[in-house]
């Protein structure tokens, strides 16, 4: 397993709540069931710490890191000013087969309204900020918008297991997509920081870390 390999394995876990925020990641145990090597592994807990998701100490090696209410509504308000500018670019410039891609996407996440199918919903809510990002075709967006979401991979799941945060989420989904196929950029915009403002109340009221 390569390096790329075992940070892909450590996002998962995190992301699914197998490791939690403060849990030490025992190295010979990563090697164990990965059957990475030590370097590889120690080289994808380096990765991971740059990204903000690991915490790594001396003498303590890695752990998960916990994050508090604070840091999230930075992390949050720099997310609300990213994707907007995204969406407005998006609308004002993107493609049309990008956008009709953002038309049939939305779709699939109206189908999943009124139903239980979280981890779906998730998935999916992942795939249509990742197309609005790049519709946006910049590369500065992308790159700080994908150093923030990293350390909310697991925040960001675990909000939608509330049916009816899918469809309060989904609704924002809805307004947006019809800014951007409308090539209306200033409601895309506004309507975009309006959908990560409610995100941060969502992840708010979750009984996490962040709470402690």
């Amino acid at each position: 397993m390569s390096s790329r390999d075992v940070v892909e394995w450590l996002r998962d876990r995190i992301r699914r709540g197998r490791f939690v925020p403060g849990q030490r990641l025992i190295e010979a145990d990563v090697i164990r069931e990965t059957g990475a090597s030590r370097s590889r592994v120690r080289e994808a807990m380096q990765r991971l710490e740059s990204e903000g998701l690991l915490v790594i100490e001396e003498f303590r090696g890695a752990s998960v890191k916990r994050f508090g209410i604070d840091e999230l509504r930075q992390i949050y308000r720099a997310r609300m000013a990213l994707e907007g500018m995204a969406a407005h670019d998006f609308a004002a410039f993107g493609s049309p087969e990008l956008k009709a891609q953002l038309g049939d996407l939305q779709e699939a996440l109206n189908g999943c309204e009124h139903g239980a199918n979280h981890e779906q919903f998730a998935a999916l809510n992942d795939e249509w900020h990742r197309l609005i990002i790049d519709g946006a075709d910049n590369e500065y967006i992308r790159g700080f918008l994908e150093r923030l979401r990293v350390p909310l991979y697991r925040l960001l799941f675990q909000s939608f297991y509330a049916s009816d945060r899918i469809d309060l989420a989904n609704a924002g989904h809805r307004r947006i997509t019809a800014a951007i196929l409308a090539n209306d950029a200033d409601a895309a915009e506004r309507l975009m920081r309006d959908h990560i403002a409610e995100g941060l109340d969502a992840l708010s009221a979750l009984d996490t870390e962040f709470h402690r």
